[in-house]
């Protein structure tokens, strides 16, 4: 892994490139707001080079034994693991995730993701059918040929191995076109897998607008599969794409995620997990728990425990390990989040932690937050319907098991949801009946490869993890012999 430098390239087949027009557009620190680097803007035809480079790629892979792939993989999840302290100060640094959560959370997730679906390579079967007569049926498995990727910008080192992982594990090349607000790792990992040998044009990186670069790659004829992590409303207009062409599309988009409490859980519990899953990451995580719906005998208290966590909290410099809360991604996103805040005051919501009053965009002063958490939030106030992808915690009183149901389930979403209680046998009537691709019962934001990670309704569909990954990642053909 080569060390950063003033210019970013592309990564396309075993060149790492300048855009074909030499454009670049700058990645900047948002801790301070200083330019990181100038990176390479794909163009359409930049597009065009890399999915010819992978369909050279995939034939080159596809012909080694699966043994062969399995080994690649683990030799770059090793790669990975020797450059894990320079990649997680490299996404610190691009956009703003405290080096903590970099290093504890995301590089351990990017390798286990690689080592699994290396372990996966060698059991991808087919079957047979109980065919009528003198025939013989059975089914095999192929690799869909070119996956494209677009990746956002919150989790880049993670989704971007979210997608590599199952595409090269199902004999796929990929064209990977990483948020333009935080392109650096993924490039890093485009070189990384270079280095590892795998052959040139499976892994392909193209930091680029996604106006220009994401369409072409979503609209490009011999791309065979889309998947997608983002906004909703991106990620629909992407799925109306690739409906025109008749090609498949994983979803992961947006969330409006709730946590019910009951009143027999821990409220220090409760709010010791509601603080991490909600104000993690500064809380631009799709899964965040933005809706914390707590029964009333203990409301007060959890409460003022999440308030005096948050305002104990450690804002700062992302680079410093015991910083808790970094920068936001860049200044618009940082007027959006403020927006909310105070839409949430005016609508009458009460803000116990955090300020009404902008922080100002000063140069040089980064595009810090300081966390904010609303009580006697109604459901119909836009801080309880509306992502805010930001440090704002939204809390709900509830009474009984209907009423706290019915408010968890009444938004667009389907991403996560969660619950805390003693009660078994309640746990799991609500982790049944609430409508979430992700459940989580006394706890938040468990993950492993092994297992499906989905939305429901607007938070879209499809998985790139777990078996569920096998079947989005290939295409299965039946195959008939006649026998006399």
């Amino acid at each position: 892994m080569r060390a950063l430098t003033s210019s970013v390239p592309l990564v396309i087949g075993d060149q790492l490139t300048d855009a074909s027009t030499g454009a670049t557009f700058d990645t900047v620190n948002p801790a301070d707001g200083s330019r990181i680097a100038a990176v390479a803007e794909a163009t359409v035809d930049d597009v065009g080079r890399a999915v010819e480079a992978a369909r050279k790629g995939a034939t080159a892979w596809q012909r080694l034994r699966p043994s062969q792939r399995a080994r690649l993989m683990l030799r770059f999840a090793a790669l990975i693991e020797a450059n894990k302290d320079r990649l997680a100060e490299l996404q610190t640094r691009d956009m703003g995730k405290p080096i903590r959560e970099s290093r504890s959370i995301d590089l351990p997730i990017m390798i286990e993701t690689l080592e699994y679906f290396a372990g996966l390579v060698t059991k991808i079967e087919g079957r047979t059918t109980p065919a009528p007569g003198r025939f013989l049926n059975y089914t095999v498995r192929e690799p869909i040929g070119v996956v494209g990727a677009v990746t956002p910008w919150n989790f880049p080192a993670v989704q971007s191995i979210w997608k590599i992982a199952p595409a090269l594990a199902t004999g796929n090349a990929i064209v990977l076109k990483p948020a333009q607000l935080a392109p650096l790792v993924p490039v890093a990992l485009g070189e990384l897998a270079l280095e590892a040998g795998i052959p040139p044009g499976v892994v392909n990186v193209l930091p680029g607008r996604g106006t220009v670069a994401g369409n072409a790659l979503v609209q490009h004829p011999a791309v065979g599969k889309i998947t997608f992590t983002g906004s909703t409303e991106i990620g629909q207009e992407i799925g109306r794409m690739a409906a025109e062409r008749l090609i498949t599309a994983s979803l992961e988009l947006g969330g409006k995620s709730a946590l019910v409490a009951f009143a027999d859980a821990s409220p220090k519990a409760i709010a010791d997990v509601v603080f991490q899953a909600m104000y993690g990451n500064q809380g631009e995580t799709c899964t965040a728990p933005s809706r914390l719906l707590v029964e009333r005998p203990i409301h007060d208290e959890v409460v003022e425990l999440v308030r005096a966590r948050v305002e104990s909290a450690k804002v700062g410099d992302p680079l410093d390990p015991e910083t808790e809360i970094g920068p936001l991604i860049s200044a618009q996103q940082r007027r959006s989040v403020h927006s909310y805040v105070t839409s949430g005051v005016e609508e009458g919501a009460v803000l116990v932690a955090g300020s009404a009053e902008h922080p100002g965009d000063a140069p040089g002063r980064g595009f810090f937050y300081r966390p904010a958490l609303f009580a006697d939030v109604t459901p119909q106030m836009r801080i309880a319907r509306e992502e805010i992808f930001g440090p704002v915690l939204a809390v709900l009183p509830f009474e009984g098991e209907e009423q706290g149901l019915a408010m968890a389930n009444d938004t667009v979403y389907g991403l996560a949801a969660g619950i805390f209680t003693r009660d078994v046998g309640r746990a799991l009537r609500f982790a049944g009946s609430l409508d979430a691709g992700n459940v989580w019962i006394n706890s938040w934001g468990v993950l492993n490869p092994a297992s499906p990670y989905r939305g429901f309704r607007d938070s879209g569909h499809g998985s790139d993890l777990g078996q569920s990954a096998i079947e989005s990642f290939t295409k299965e053909k039946s195959v008939w012999a006649r026998l006399d």
